[in-house]
């Protein structure tokens, strides 16, 4: 039984996307965390499905038969937070959380209302190792 993945690369532009952010604030974010996700990946930005823009890709296979392509590193500019996606999970980074600042989390999410609640090289750090993190798990 194999069900469709749902989040898959699009050809949407990313530029496009952020210009439909209505609040200024969280549209300066997006092109903010766009800057930092490419300086860490060296990739540019994709949208994948209508609201990740996400860099670089990894190809997972699970026990169960299931597979497919992600984005290895990416972030959403939610409505209410800007979601930012670790895979892997959330706990192995919670040393650097500590410093962080003003944020939220679920089990691979870590949820920021605006970049100026947090700081930024810490949140660079947590991205780097989140993204080098994934590379490193799906190459082996």
């Amino acid at each position: 039984m194999s069900s469709e993945v749902k989040t898959k690369p699009t050809d949407n532009s990313v530029s496009d996307f952020i210009r439909t952010i209505e609040d200024p604030i969280k549209r300066n974010d997006t092109l903010e965390l766009v800057k930092i996700y490419q300086k860490i990946t060296k990739f540019e930005p994709a949208m994948w499905g209508p609201s990740i823009i996400g860099f670089d890709t990894y190809h997972y296979k699970y026990d169960s038969g299931r597979e497919g392509d992600m984005c290895a590193a990416g972030f959403s500019p939610r409505k209410n937070d800007l979601t930012l996606y670790l895979v892997l999970g959330i706990d192995k980074y919670s040393k650097l959380l500590e410093k962080l600042g003003k944020y939220k989390v679920s089990k691979s999410c870590l949820y920021i209302k605006k970049l100026d609640d947090v700081d930024l090289s810490i949140l660079e750090k947590i991205i780097t190792e989140a993204y080098m993190d994934i590379k490193d798990y799906y190459s082996a």
